[in-house]
């Protein structure tokens, strides 16, 4: 039945009339169609009335461009003509502003033109401009119309709340100012120019936890952090303090790291709600520290009890030039709505001050806004003026109500400026003149907001009131001694050691449970079809396990991640192709060959063991997921977090994640992790980016028993490796050089005896009596048997053949002990197959050196600027000549 069934013209005709009249006195279903009436119908001459169809379209552009008109720069004089937007551009005119237009998609229905221009540019082009029209999604688009347009952008705040903004405001500007006073000189990375950044995060901190989040994990940059510590974590004043005076030494642990680097927690409650913040410790490389929030946020949405991305929240503040020219910013943004790696949507602060160090934006970036990355993902992008602490805060409750309701990133950028140089010492007219003579001549936010709020009605003897108490509060903090301040080890770390040992760690298993477990996880359900060489692979490795002999580096890993779930450790393993594994030695993901589904054995295992087991192929990146997953580990010391090369020296993408946060993080911010990185190595003639997992830069990186570098020979040993992680007092990131061709080599098995009777060997003895040696080969990884292939070949029983399966801490005591017994005369060559600039030589040659009393002979490959040749034919010939060398009789 269509609408004009049933009744007469006369009564359509009068429809029509009370719809001239008065558009809300008929139904919706007969405006729609009384509006198409009209656009059709010749008033006065042949022309039809294109206007209704014109002011929709006048509507589309202000959602679409309105934050170009949008008064959003402190430096800039707002604009008052808009070009665009003129009633001309849509064949109107000035007359057309008092008529009535029915309208569709917008807040009113009918209305007079110039009512709806009005509606519009309060609500697109005053201190908050938004671009939202690139969301193709109608549900999400729609709720943002309808919330933007129907406040017109405007946030209705209570006296109380007003001024309650001022005091963050005028705290976040007299903390600056006072630190610029009291010591002269000393950087701090100046929030001045950004401080309504202060007021915009309290007030998105207490709106979270009226939406019932409970924790949120913050990462920042350098810039403005002192500021957040005091202001927002109510880090104490005097300890700040104490460490411009540099006098809290006794709180410094391992190297220490400047100030504006280290994290903080603390609680904050709001009536009967609590909610904790987490500051996360980051190092100056810009933005490396967005994908460790990640991390940690998802490893604690997986913890806490409930809709887990509903309760934490990462919170990401950027810089403008940081967010537009660092790559990280994509793949931290790629990995948003992956099924590993999501947290139910970031929210993204960027800062801009308008130049990056001495930079401007014209020479930083090729796109309109320093933003505009961030419409990859669909996402909302709120512009906002910077001395308008009001609009922020409106745009802080648009964001966390997107978020909540969507589950995806929202961006709000500040347009603000910088009122020093790039740090305190910095003379910034030497470059921008121009632009800092204008900053230099503007008042302050604070200024400009208490000006507001006495033209509203408040007192100036109550603002000034509660400018003095700010003062007092500072002077007072500077005359406090510092407090004593628990940050690192508490908590999930509480029963962690700092302190690392070379204690046996008990790691063997029964083996009757080790078979039941092989059994399990090697059973798929009976509507599962696999591909009939993974049905012959998990046959194999039943009964290598069966028979307790040949078990190979796959099956001893599934054993390693089987018996650890059992125990209530949850693993988390991700990386490139992981599921399956680079060289096919993995298959922890299964796929049906008939329907495409995917199972995971192990997955199911660890349900049933009330434990936990994932598995993720990540996207194609090295840092990001580097980083996601070392920031995982920080939250979950007692888990198995792996990450997975593809092929060991890819994690060069990744190298700020290694320097700055693997390597380093226990010594500069008494932060520890139980990481584990799997890197592919070994030579195997397949040319320079795919042979060396680069052993030699890790060895750099290692003092103070910072990392567990290990490059293990057998299956067991990994069994072993991998139990001990988790099992160990202390944590220590594991740095885990993985075999390729030992995948599948017939003598790398493992019998029963490896996995029940022992435990991880830091260094393995040679089975030969010491006394019939001559020579004592020390390797480490493949090589040893290539070497062992050859000694049988040519009978040298006068050869050991002794591996160092931890390059690093290197167990002195043990290998002093092994090679105790072995001859006086004996030689002792030190065998690798990496170059001589590479591998375990320049780091272990002082060691050994110091150990044996002389230095020992090097047997390897020639120094190289890279790391491996390109022929596989020249790779066998130097392969050959290193094993002879290496059985040389001199």
């Amino acid at each position: 039945m269509t609408t004009t069934d049933n009744v007469s013209p006369q009564w359509i005709e009068s429809q029509y009339r009370n719809y001239q009249q008065n558009p809300e006195s008929v139904t919706a279903e007969w405006r729609a169609f009384f509006q198409g009436f009209e656009l059709g119908l010749d008033k006065s001459s042949a022309e039809p009335d294109h206007k209704p169809a014109e002011v929709q379209s006048l509507i589309r552009r202000y959602r679409e461009i309105g934050h170009l008109y949008a008064c959003v720069d402190p430096l800039t004089p707002c604009k008052t003509d808009y070009l665009m937007l003129q009633l001309s551009e849509f064949g109107l005119e000035e007359t057309d502003l008092e008529r009535n237009f029915a309208t569709d998609d917008f807040i009113l229905s009918h209305a007079p033109l110039k009512k709806i221009i009005e509606i519009l540019q309060q609500t697109y082009c005053r201190s908050l401009g938004v671009e939202f029209m690139h969301i193709p999604i109608m549900d999400e688009r729609k709720w943002l119309q309808e919330r933007m347009e129907g406040s017109r952008n405007q946030l209705e705040l209570s006296r109380e709340k007003k001024l309650a903004t001022l005091k963050k405001l005028l705290q976040a500007t007299k903390f600056e100012t006072f630190l610029h006073r009291k010591f002269v000189g000393q950087k701090r990375f100046s929030l001045e120019g950004a401080e309504s950044v202060i007021p915009l995060l309290d007030y998105l901190i207490e709106y979270a936890a009226g939406l019932e989040l409970e924790h949120v994990i913050i990462g920042m940059a350098h810039r403005g952090r002192l500021n957040v510590l005091a202001n927002i974590y109510d880090k104490p004043l005097e300890n700040i303090f104490a460490e411009f005076a540099d006098n809290e030494t006794f709180k410094v642990i391992g190297e220490g790291d400047v100030k504006y680097h280290k994290g903080y927690s603390s609680d904050r409650q709001y009536g009967d709600r609590k909610i904790h913040l987490s500051l996360t410790s980051n190092p100056s490389h810009l933005e490396a520290v967005d994908p460790v929030v990640e991390g940690k946020s998802r490893a604690r949405q997986e913890r806490i009890d409930g809709d887990g991305e509903q309760k934490v929240l990462p919170l990401l503040i950027h810089g403008d030039a940081a967010f537009a020219g660092q790559g990280v910013i994509a793949e931290v943004l790629n990995l948003s709505q992956l099924e590993g790696y999501r947290t139910g949507g970031t929210l993204h602060i960027v800062i801009n001050n308008q130049i990056g160090f001495t930079t401007l934006p014209v020479d930083a970036r090729s796109t309109c806004y320093p933003t505009d990355i961030a419409k990859m993902l669909m996402s909302p992008i709120l512009h906002v003026h910077g001395d308008d602490p009001e609009a922020l805060l409106q745009a802080a409750n648009i964001a966390l109500e997107f978020r909540q309701k969507f589950r995806k990133d929202v961006v709000i950028e500040v347009i603000c400026y910088r009122r020093h140089g790039h740090n305190e010492g910095d003379e910034p007219f030497f470059t921008q003149p121009v632009m800092y003579e204008k900053i230099r001549n503007h008042l302050p936010t604070s200024d400009i907001y208490c000006n507001q709020l006495q033209e509203e009605g408040f007192s100036a003897e109550e603002l000034e009131t509660l400018a003095t108490e700010i003062d007092q509060d500072l002077e007072a903090a500077l005359e406090r001694p510092p407090q004593e301040l628990e940050e690192g080890f508490l908590k999930k770390w509480a029963e962690i050691s700092r302190e690392f040992s070379f204690d046996p760690v008990p790691t063997a298993t029964d083996w009757q449970t080790l078979t039941d477990q092989i059994m399990a996880i090697t059973s798929v359900p009976e509507d599962f079809t696999p591909h009939r060489k993974i049905s012959a692979l998990l046959e194999k490795r039943r009964t290598a396990v069966a028979n307790g002999e040949k078990i190979d580096w796959g099956t001893a890993e599934a054993l390693a991640f089987a018996s650890l779930v059992a125990e209530g450790t949850w693993i988390r393993v991700s990386g490139q192709d992981s599921r399956r594994g680079t060289f096919n030695h993995r298959h922890a993901t299964l796929a049906d060959i008939e329907t495409g589904q995917k199972y995971t054995p192990l997955d199911q295992f660890a349900h049933q063991a009330g434990s936990h087991f994932t598995i993720y192929n990540s996207m194609l990146s090295e840092m990001a997921v580097l980083g996601f997953d070392y920031g995982y580990s920080v939250e979950s010391p007692n888990d198995l977090t792996i990450w997975e090369a593809q092929f060991g020296d890819f994690a060069n993408g990744a190298q700020v994640i290694i320097d700055q946060f693997i390597a380093s993080s226990m010594t500069k911010w008494d932060r520890s992790s139980g990481l584990v990185m799997f890197l592919p190595h070994g030579y195997e003639g397949q040319g320079p980016e795919h042979s060396s997992a680069r052993i030699e830069r890790y060895l750099q990186l290692c003092a103070d028993n910072n990392l567990l570098v290990v490059n293990p020979s057998t299956p067991a040993q990994l069994f072993h490796l991998l139990r001990r992680q988790v099992k160990a007092a202390y944590r220590r990131p594991l740095i885990v050089f993985t075999p390729k061709a030992l995948l599948r080599h017939p003598e790398c098995v493992s019998s029963s005896e490896d996995f029940t009777d022992k435990h991880f060997q830091e260094i393995i003895p040679d089975s030969k009596k010491p006394d019939i040696c001559q020579r004592i080969l020390l390797c480490s990884g493949k090589l040893y048997y290539d070497l062992l292939a050859y000694r049988q070949e040519q009978q040298r029983d006068d050869v050991a053949l002794i591996r160092i399966e931890q390059l690093f801490p290197l167990h002195r005591e043990r290998l002093t002990e092994i090679l105790a017994p072995y001859p006086d005369q004996s030689e002792i060559f030190w065998v690798q197959e990496e170059p001589a600039n590479g591998g375990a030589w320049e780091h272990l040659r002082p060691q050994l050196s110091e150990l044996i009393g002389k230095e020992p002979v090097y047997v390897g490959r020639k120094r190289s600027a890279s790391s491996a040749v390109g022929s596989h034919r020249v790779h066998k010939l130097e392969q050959q000549r290193i094993v002879e060398q290496s059985f040389l009789i001199k």
